[in-house]
């Protein structure tokens, strides 16, 4: 069938759009507390940005193989599994005393969230009809643009009156909606026989964390031997991998895909953006709070207009990715989020928060031009 019959298509759009809410609250809401954080714990502010990037990391070596696994247990199947290990791991933060206790529950967490994300697209090709599935894409953008907006003001909020532990348990009550609600309206999952490539997903997961790994260690001054060897190491493994998945049927990575141009240039396009957006938003706290004196409520207010932006041009961009080349409105979104990042690094040296609001406002309209048609792509 042609996407999910009514009113059931309605269910399970609202259980993706709460399980996306989850991961971009659970991955947003963290940089606005990490100051904060940082200080309780008695780590320097580089200490602290582990906890997000072990997150990351965790995230990036379990994609891919989770979303092979989910193409043979069954999307929903996989995609709940998920939400179960983080509703789990998200208690556990409040028993978090220590940094290498709190990096272990995100860890725990990041693959809860990657189980989902893993498999959350192509159940949206399986819920919209193709001839929708730009307008879907779109609403799932506002989803992920109201909680981007919701996360550093509800993460500010939470700051001034409690303690940073309650910033994790934000995107709980979303997890357990997604779940009750996707268990009767989701596709169902369908079981294929075919054998899972487990070394493949093996050799995914080592190249991708041991190049991470080998790079984080120098970002750290660990010894420089050492983590050019981790890093050495990984991208042998990765070149052993690649060659592996072009000589397979059924790739954990369709590395042949990336032939394409089309495919690979939306894949790069894709990568930038991200890479700008989380640079964005992990120094943004720190220097708002420590050059600008901003309070953690002030930094909040001051990074939501990018996502409230965000939020009213995605789904026209949605809407209009339907009609027109996406690589129009694309490349009008990345010169837009280009000048947006520039007019940020060259704050004036006294900046307030309307300053800092309007130039964030101008990277959520790039931001949102761009990432619902690229993603139609």
């Amino acid at each position: 069938m042609d996407g999910l019959p009514t009113p059931r298509r309605y269910l399970a759009i609202v259980a993706v759009s709460f399980g996306t809410a989850l991961a971009v609250l659970d991955g947003s809401i963290t940089s606005v507390a990490l100051p904060t954080l940082a200080s309780d714990l008695h780590v320097t502010a580089a200490s602290a940005v582990s906890i997000v990037t072990y997150y990351q990391l965790a995230l990036i070596m379990t994609l891919l193989p989770f979303s092979a696994l989910g193409v043979r247990m069954g999307l929903r199947r996989l995609y709940q599994y998920g939400q179960v290990l983080y509703i789990v791991a998200t208690l556990l933060c409040f028993f978090a005393h220590s940094l290498p206790f709190l990096i272990v529950v995100r860890v725990l967490q990041a693959l809860g969230a990657a189980a989902a994300l893993s498999v959350a697209s192509a159940m949206l090709r399986s819920i919209y009809p193709a001839n929708q599935l730009g307008g879907g894409l779109g609403i799932n953008n506002i989803v992920v643009s109201i909680s981007g907006a919701l996360a550093p003001t509800l993460g500010g909020l939470i700051l001034s009156y409690a303690s940073w532990r309650w910033i994790f348990a934000t995107a709980f009550p979303l997890a357990i909606l997604s779940l009750l609600l996707g268990r009767r309206s989701l596709p169902e999952p369908v079981w294929r026989e075919e054998p899972y490539d487990v070394l493949g997903a093996l050799l995914c997961a080592l190249t991708f964390g041991l190049c991470f790994a080998g790079l984080e260690s120098l970002v750290h001054g660990d010894s420089p031997v050492i983590s050019l060897a981790v890093l050495l190491a990984g991208a042998g493994l990765g070149a052993v991998f690649v060659k592996r998945e072009l000589q397979t049927a059924e790739p954990i990575l369709p590395v042949d895909l990336l032939a394409r141009p089309v495919l690979a240039l939306s894949v790069a396009g894709a990568l930038a953006t991200f890479i700008g957006s989380s640079l964005l938003s992990l120094s943004l706290p720190f220097r708002l709070q420590q050059d600008f004196g901003f309070t953690p409520g002030q930094v909040g207010a001051a990074m939501t207009p990018l996502p409230l932006a965000m939020m009213v041009t995605a789904p026209v961009a949605g809407h209009l990715s339907d009609r027109v080349p996406a690589g129009i409105l694309g490349g009008i979104g990345m010169a837009i989020i280009g000048a947006a990042m520039l007019l940020m690094a060259l704050l004036p040296e006294h900046a307030g928060a309307l300053s800092v609001g309007w130039r964030m406002a101008l990277a959520g309209v790039g931001f949102g031009l761009f990432l619902a048609p690229n993603a139609r792509l």
